[in-house]
């Protein structure tokens, strides 16, 4: 395998030890970066260490600080930093089970795949693997990596384990500090149904690759002009909002509902244009006629 593996180690299940190695499950996305640059002379800019009133320093002279007033820190030398860094370990101990829709979404942060380290783990690493897909539970333990701790959860994935990394509860915002001042009634039973319907219909398979970044496929499609016009001005045109938005945010919300679901007298009214507009055609075609006569 050419990726490099994130943690080499063992899962332990009780008095069993899993030998495995995790890799990275995603990657960075297809995102644009830009240098800033000097337009007369081309070159990048370069940025340099100064301090108000005394100007460029030495890198020697830089500690990190933490402010605990308005501007008093207190400084931290880096080998002081290093020197409470948790010691990596090469055990990820599975300390409890939940179940699997126990852990709220704010809480995952990043996958990983986990594999068996060798042919001698494979037997352990399925029996694990199928024991938390019959429980419908999910594994949790604290993974020791580059001298921090992060909490982590495992689950079983097709034929193997994924592990997630999980935030820790002082780095989620409660949702109902938003979400208590909205109203707690329940939606128009007319209303849901018509919703519900038009969820229905379009529904369908999940297809990550159907989805774009419009906005980098766009800055792309910026780039290869620009080179074409060899330096020259380029502004891109930017589709108009359509004519229905333009015309104000007050909507009714049934009709828009029903004119989404195709039912109800919308609908209805549709039907009666496609039946008009053909009995127009006859009318214009004779008029002519009428007037050589």
């Amino acid at each position: 395998m050419s990726a490099r593996a994130y943690w080499q180690g063992q899962i332990k299940l009780a008095l069993v030890s899993i030998p495995v190695e995790i890799y990275p499950a995603t990657k960075s996305g297809p995102a644009i970066s830009f240098r800033q640059i000097h337009e007369p002379t081309g070159k990048p800019i370069h940025y340099d260490k100064v301090v108000n009133g005394v100007g460029p320093v030495d890198r020697d002279e830089i500690f990190k600080g933490y402010e605990i007033s308005r501007g008093n820190y207190v400084l931290l030398e880096q080998d002081e930093i290093e020197s409470v860094k948790i010691e990596s370990r090469k055990t990820l101990d599975l300390v409890q089970f939940v179940d699997a829709d126990a852990i709220d979404v704010l809480y995952y942060e990043k996958p990983y795949f986990v594999l068996p380290a060798d042919d001698l783990a494979e037997e352990a690493y399925a029996v694990l693997r199928d024991a938390l897909r019959q429980t419908k539970k999910v594994g949790l333990g604290q993974l020791s990596v580059r001298g921090r701790e992060q909490l982590v959860s495992l689950k079983p994935c097709g034929r193997g384990l994924v592990l997630e990394v999980l935030r820790y509860a002082d780095e989620v915002t409660k949702a109902q500090s938003y979400f208590r001042g909205l109203p707690g009634e329940e939606a128009d039973p007319d209303m849901l149904d018509l919703a519900v319907s038009i969820i229905d219909k379009r529904t369908a398979p999940f297809k990550p690759e159907e989805f774009h970044d419009r906005y980098v496929d766009a800055l792309h499609r910026l780039i290869e002009k620009k080179k074409k016009a060899k330096g020259k001005r380029i502004i891109e045109d930017v589709d108009d909002e359509p004519a229905e938005r333009k015309a104000g945010n007050v909507i009714d919300l049934m009709a828009a509902l029903k004119k989404s679901a195709g039912s109800g007298k919308i609908a209805t009214s549709k039907k009666a244009d496609a039946k008009v507009k053909p009995a127009a055609k006859p009318r214009k075609a004779a008029a002519p006629k009428r007037k050589s006569a």
